[in-house]
């Protein structure tokens, strides 16, 4: 399983960068005896017997992770070549240096890391590598997104999923909702397992189809509406997710009153010009959790200079501060 020891990123790194050292805290205390029935997490909270619990295992992982950090940041790992450090650049192992440097800097401040595929598929067969040394790297008890965005027939889709959970090791990964449930069902199958499905992505083009109106169940609404609803109606696992950019903060407000219990990933704050505190409102839920506010360029290209882990980790602190100010009453941090 993945599993990383503090520590990690300064062997990697050795001496030509400072990184802040962190004590990674195990989630939360002992656990109760539990056993799982259908997905769902039963506990044994009186000797007469078992009470459900209607959070799943994968939903349960978020949690307590971001009660652990006290974070509903979620930063992304997209290595871009040309923003990276320039002194790293000259080791052959520059992508797991990098990442190790920016988990090591992080892992106490975050709810979750995402790394996004595409910028390691461009690398090639050394991005693929590299991607599958990075999910390694993340503690056990912090979720792994995979931004693959897959979804195809249904056969194709168990082969995506097969890869992406059991090849690299992530807990979730974002997926297409278009080719419906048989393609999108292999991907909800496990419940330790799980996916956010694209609902209205944060671009501008986003609009193009997403905002479409369709009729769902005899009513008329926005297209991206209907994937909410759908996503609920296969949350049979709890494993189901949505993904609503912090650019279409009304939307996100739509999306939460429709799904009320789902996690929704909210790519966009920052370079995207998402209203953070708008978002963090809009996308949280009735107990100011499950969203994860994701954040990807401000954080881990914070500076291109020696002191790159050290103002990621600062870049990360403030976001975390002004995340939990916003969804705090009395806009507590």
């Amino acid at each position: 399983g993945r599993a990383a020891e503090p520590g990690a990123a300064q062997r990697m790194l050795g001496t030509e960068a400072s990184v802040p050292s962190i004590r990674w805290a195990a989630p939360g205390s002992a656990a109760l005896p539990c056993a799982t029935m259908n997905g769902r997490i039963l506990h044994n909270l009186h000797l007469g017997g078992w009470r459900r619990r209607d959070v799943s295992e994968l939903v349960e992982r978020f949690l307590a992770a971001s009660r652990t950090n006290d974070s509903l940041l979620c930063v992304g790992l997209d290595v871009d070549p040309a923003r990276v450090p320039a002194h790293l650049r000259q080791r052959p192992d520059w992508v797991v240096a990098f990442n190790a440097g920016l988990i090591e800097a992080t892992a106490d401040l975050v709810c979750a890391y995402k790394p996004n595929l595409a910028f390691y598929e461009a690398l090639g067969l050394d991005g693929w590598r590299a991607l599958k040394a990075t999910v390694g790297l993340v503690p056990k008890h912090l979720p792994v997104i995979g931004d693959a965005k897959r979804g195809d027939v249904g056969h194709s889709s168990a082969a995506y999923a097969q890869a992406l959970f059991d090849e690299f090791g992530f807990d979730a990964i974002t997926v297409h909702a278009y080719p419906g449930h048989d393609g999108v069902a292999p991907f909800l199958a496990r419940p330790d397992r799980g996916a956010f499905l694209l609902c209205h992505m944060s671009n501008p083009g986003s609009v193009d189809f997403q905002d479409l109106p369709c009729r769902y169940q005899g009513q008329e609404m926005p297209l991206y509406q209907a994937v909410a609803r759908k996503a609920v109606e296969w949350n049979r696992l709890g494993n189901c997710g949505l993904v609503v950019g912090a650019t279409f903060a009304r939307d996100l407000a739509q999306v939460r009153t429709l799904a009320p219990e789902l996690l929704i990933l909210v790519p966009g704050v920052g370079p995207q010009a998402g209203d953070l505190e708008a978002s963090v409102q809009a996308g949280v839920d009735a107990a100011g959790e499950r969203a994860l506010i994701s954040a990807s360029r401000q954080v881990i290209y914070a500076s291109a200079g020696h002191d790159w882990a050290e103002a990621a980790r600062a870049s990360a602190q403030a976001l975390r501060l002004a995340i939990n100010r916003a969804r705090r009453p009395g806009g507590r941090g």
